[in-house]
């Protein structure tokens, strides 16, 4: 057997015995008569919800993406990977970037795992080329499963990304919906019609907070909690801004005092501070540029300035 067959052989069979160990440890979870009929019980449940379950899609072919987001989610909920904390860890930030449904937080547990595992194949398959790691089988092993959680952390690491663009887009459009909050509750509309008028009016200029309170709006037209239907709007966004929003609401509605003097307060106080952020990143701005300015720019004008008499001098010296 010639030493390239036998390195591709001894991948394969690290590959195997990855998967193996995934194998044994799902089995081991899952183990025992009682494990098996509660998860008999699950899945039938599961798949009666997924039936059940409107599928927001997008796209030229809903129906095929529909049937991949079902099977991503069968797969997430099914792989023993995250207990029940960290899965609602997950879903608060699944939440926070916008994904609300119920298949969001299966389809991410799925995505962690099958991006782990194409991340640890192309490291077992590059590990071999290399200098270091190419020569020890157990080398390879520590940088498989090195990739493979790197791997499991990218999908979360990306969502964080996408869910702090949106509390950013957010936070720029919340002084012009308080602005327009202290409108509707002058003209005498309920907080749940100004929410809603509000979010109206936000569904061309920030999708995200309409959204945003467009389900505050139903939820305080269906439960009628005032209170409750605004700490779930904090914590779907969470920002300062819109908990200190909610804690002059509920002020407000405790102790009868006029929603629309502390919306106006608040208005006035977020648009300062959306002003002084704007101009502390102004002040920012010259720090910046210096390093690009020395790096493209400053050579450029040297060149511009001295190349003249550079070439005059070595004229010059030529001559002699």
């Amino acid at each position: 057997m010639s030493p390239a067959s036998f390195e591709t052989l001894l991948n394969l069979l690290m590959l195997l015995a990855w998967f193996g160990v995934l194998a044994l440890w799902w089995a081991v979870k899952r183990g025992g008569r009682r494990g098996r009929i509660a998860e008999r019980a699950r899945e039938a449940a599961f798949s009666q919800r997924l039936d059940s379950a409107p599928v927001d899609v997008d796209g030229d072919d809903p129906r095929l993406r529909a049937q991949l987001m079902r099977r991503l989610a069968t797969l997430g909920n099914k792989l023993p990977l995250f207990d029940a904390k960290y899965r609602a860890e997950l879903g608060r930030q699944m939440v926070r970037g916008g994904h609300r449904g119920k298949l969001a937080v299966p389809v991410l547990v799925a995505v962690k795992f099958l991006f782990g595992i194409v991340c640890a194949t192309l490291a077992v398959m590059l590990g071999s080329h290399m200098p270091v790691v190419g020569r020890y089988a157990a080398a390879r092993a520590i940088l498989m499963v090195f990739v493979f959680m790197v791997g499991m952390i990218v999908p979360e690491y990306v969502l964080a990304l996408l869910a702090e663009r949106r509390r950013r887009a957010m936070a720029s459009c919340l002084p012009d919906a308080l602005d327009l909050l202290v409108i509707c509750t002058n003209a005498g509309n309920s907080l749940a019609v100004s929410i809603r008028r509000v979010a109206n009016e936000l569904a061309s200029i920030c999708p995200p907070l309409s959204e945003e309170f467009s389900l505050t709006a139903d939820e305080l037209k269906l439960s009628g909690d005032s209170e409750r239907a605004l700490r779930r709007l904090a914590e779907r966004i969470d920002l300062p801004s819109i908990r200190a929003l909610i804690s002059a609401l509920t002020q407000s509605m405790r102790y009868g005092t006029p929603i629309t003097q502390a919306l106006r307060t608040l208005s006035r106080t977020e648009r300062l501070a959306h002003i002084v952020g704007l101009e502390e990143k102004a002040a920012k701005l010259a720090p910046k540029m210096v390093l690009p300015m020395m790096v493209f720019i400053l050579p450029a004008v040297v060149v511009i300035a001295a190349g003249p008499a550079v070439i005059q001098v070595l004229e010059f010296f030529a001559k002699q």
